[in-house]
């Protein structure tokens, strides 16, 4: 990682939004790839999540973070639809929401954004979602993907009793359903009986690609 990548890190994670933005504009201006700048927010959101999990930052921290993805995001998303290629028809829709007992929204965040400027349609219904607010979500917008996302351990009974009422409310047929977070992996899935999990967000596109044929 270089002086300048370290900067924006640093700067992320210490929560100087000002210097944040800057750091990433300048980097961008000076011909940065937006999905290398994009990486190293995500590196620090990473850093902050973990120091929510730890009882070391709090919401207030989480929101913060999220706005300064945010700021981050605008400047990057012009660049990145700009490109030679990019498609401005959408592909099909993604319906994504942290699951129930948990807050936690910068990872589900930055997977919204990815879907977003790849051409899906994506519909974020939130943090601290029951799993009746996804069946009842799902069934006015009709998704073709449905992404659960948590970071908190609290979250896998969550995602499992989400994916059951979907089974329940008869919706499971011809539908995908992928979990996320910074604790998920192969165990969690089987233990939700989701169909995939993804590690970031580039997993989460790559995904989404495979099973939405367009």
């Amino acid at each position: 990682m270089s002086p300048n990548d370290e900067q924006l890190v640093q700067a992320i994670a210490e929560m100087r939004e000002d210097d944040a933005v800057a750091l990433a504009r300048a980097m961008l201006d000076e011909g940065r790839d937006p999905f290398d700048v994009l990486d190293l927010c995500r590196q620090a959101m990473d850093m902050i999540g973990k120091q929510f999990e730890q009882g070391e930052c709090f919401l207030p921290e989480l929101v913060l973070a999220g706005e300064m993805m945010e700021s981050i995001g605008a400047l990057c998303k012009p660049l990145i639809e700009g490109r030679e290629g990019a498609a401005p028809q959408k592909h099909g829709k993604v319906l994504i929401g942290t699951v129930q007992g948990d807050l936690h929204d910068i990872g589900k965040n930055i997977v919204t954004f990815m879907l977003d400027i790849n051409g899906y349609d994506v519909r974020d219904i939130g943090i601290d979602v029951p799993a009746e607010k996804f069946v009842e979500e799902m069934r006015d917008f009709k998704p073709q993907v449905v992404g659960l996302s948590g970071f908190l351990t609290l979250a896998f009974d969550s995602m499992k009793e989400t994916v059951e009422a979907i089974e329940a409310a008869g919706l499971r047929d011809g539908l995908k359903i992928m979990i996320g977070g910074g604790q998920v992996d192969e165990t969690v899935r089987r233990y939700t009986t989701a169909d995939a999990w993804g590690a970031n967000a580039v997993v989460a596109v790559s995904l989404c690609r495979e099973w939405i044929k367009s």
